[in-house]
């Protein structure tokens, strides 16, 4: 699913190619061949779902179905579930301007990715955030992406091209690009398979030849004592649980969660925390281990984000989140704290996850900063 907003782009000529036939308007003036084709448009006023930009416009949802004949997915690997509405995007496009003022360095191993990348290369940045890789090396031209529109905004002011749009379902013309990055996304999708599709798409988007880095937290955290930090889930998400349709989802009502404690004098309110989480997945999701050996192989987490009460009030989210039960005050920090959902991956989870692509090969992994990476190369 795509969702987009009149004012979030910014496209020159020689990326036009860069999307299929359909034809759109945005800024009043039709373009052909912005994505791929789709049915089922839908135009529509403000979502609850999403976060309003400042000058208050309405939004446009563009519902795009996959395209099935190349991918073979099925519609629970389609459909966004919950824990991702939730703990991803609400929460991204609440923080999106504290995020941002925090996210300004380059990871050494994507600088060097992307000044290899050869003169005048079309790279795509899936989940680029607020754009701090895009137009990195001066000599290529650079696309992206995000689920967040309050990040694509930023993106769209400091004068990138991009669009609002989901990993799982890219609105790109196959074979597009020369290059692709995704960094820091994939540990956001809940199961398998939408991680699988979503490294699918990536190698859909790029030419034969092209390459794609790949980044992802990982299990191995370098320093152990955020790991304490983070609320662990034992149930291990999967399509059947998550999928719109599921009898366990069905209650319009969100998950209430309590934020995560930080200091050791917290440890009992952690304990009663952990309660009040499994007390809301009773059924679906098993008790927190609270013994090492378990958390040894524990993958699936809720990490906080502590947003300062006076950038907490920016778009008027976090009012929502705490009135929703998906955000908690803590007075001592003076800060709105989110919960956001990672699966860290471990040691060849992500070669893994491409053993079975007939288009494409791993050409480098590599462990950099607490995260595994890979690069593959398009082969078909």
């Amino acid at each position: 699913m795509v969702f987009c907003s009149p004012r979030l782009y910014r496209f020159t000529e020689a990326t036009w190619e860069a999307f299929s036939l359909p034809i759109f308007v945005f800024l009043g003036v039709c373009h052909p061949g912005i994505c791929k084709p789709m049915r089922g448009i839908k135009v529509k006023g403000l979502s609850s779902l999403r976060t309003p930009v400042s000058d208050g416009e309405s939004h446009v949802e563009l519902s795009i179905p996959l395209v099935e004949e190349e991918t073979g997915s099925s519609s629970s690997v389609q459909s966004t579930p919950e824990i991702e509405k939730n703990y991803v995007h609400r929460v991204y496009d609440a923080i999106a301007p504290h995020f941002s003022s925090t996210r300004f360095a380059k990871w050494p191993k994507v600088a060097t990715f992307l000044n290899s990348l050869p003169s005048g290369s079309l790279v795509l940045d899936a989940g680029c955030g607020n754009g701090k890789y895009l137009g990195f090396n001066p000599d290529c031209t650079f696309v992206g992406c995000d689920i967040s529109e309050p990040l694509i905004k930023i993106c769209v002011d400091r004068g990138h091209e991009v669009l609002v749009a989901d990993a799982v379902n890219l609105p790109y013309r196959t074979g597009f690009g020369d290059a692709a990055i995704s960094i820091a996304v994939l540990h956001h999708l809940s199961t398998e398979n939408r991680r699988k599709r979503a490294i699918n798409e990536l190698v859909r988007a790029v030419k034969k030849g092209g390459l794609i880095l790949i980044t992802v937290w990982a299990v191995e955290q370098e320093d152990q004592s955020l790991v304490t930090k983070w609320t662990p889930l034992n149930q291990k998400y999967v399509d059947e649980w998550i999928g719109p349709g599921s009898p366990r989802i069905r209650s319009p009502s969100p998950f209430t969660l309590e934020s995560i404690p930080e200091t050791e004098n917290n440890s009992k309110e952690h304990e009663k925390d952990t309660e009040s989480l499994n007390h809301m997945f009773k059924g679906t999701m098993p008790s927190a281990s609270k013994d090492d050996s378990s958390l040894q192989n524990q993958q699936e987490y809720f990490v906080p984000w502590h947003l300062p009460y006076h950038r907490a009030e920016v778009s008027g989210a976090s009012a929502c989140a705490l009135a929703n039960g998906l955000a908690k005050k803590d007075d001592n920090k003076g800060a709105v704290v989110y919960n956001r959902y990672y699966h860290v991956f471990s040691e060849g989870e992500l070669e893994r996850l491409v053993s079975g692509m007939n288009n494409a090969v791993v050409v480098d992994r590599f462990f950099d900063k607490s995260n595994w990476c890979i690069i593959l190369q398009k082969t078909l």
